[in-house]
């Protein structure tokens, strides 16, 4: 079963692109994480190298079972192991736009030591999306097992 929300896409912090230019992570966090990933079964090659950034307010999110989930990846000399967990979801630019298949990124906020995001924002990785820019208005859909949309009213 899927459920759906509009989303807008926002600015990031930069840090998975690499577009912040941390020196601690010189070509962003998904590089860095990506053979950790990849050892373990994940190929983070085929996306995009950095996230989409969606806010979904006024909704809320209710997190299920994830596609993959990493317990303890040790990927940086300068943070503690952090827990990786993925959701699938569809983005497209309208309900009738065509779909990309995307993957919610989440790393856990429990083992993730900064740049948390707000509520109501998701980070996703996905393919190079032609109509993805700051201001843009997406539809995500996901499975309810995966990932529940909620109205907070």
């Amino acid at each position: 079963m899927q459920n759906l929300v509009k989303a807008k896409v926002i600015p990031g912090h930069g840090i998975a692109s690499g577009k912040n230019h941390d020196p601690r992570f010189p070509q962003g966090t998904l590089r860095m994480q990506s053979p950790f990933l990849t050892t373990r079964g994940f190929d983070l090659s085929t996306f995009y190298q950095g996230t989409i950034n969606i806010d979904i307010s006024p909704y809320i999110f209710k997190l299920g079972t994830p596609s993959l989930h990493f317990p303890q990846v040790k990927w940086s000399d300068d943070l503690p192991p952090e827990n990786f967990s993925f959701y699938p979801c569809i983005i497209s630019e309208s309900i009738e736009g065509n779909p990309y298949n995307a993957l919610i990124y989440w790393p856990h906020p429990s083992t993730k030591p900064e740049f948390h995001q707000r509520d109501g924002v998701l980070e996703l990785l996905s393919t190079k999306i032609p109509f993805i820019s700051s201001g843009s208005s997406v539809i995500i859909r996901a499975q309810k097992r995966h990932i529940l949309f909620d109205s907070t009213g």
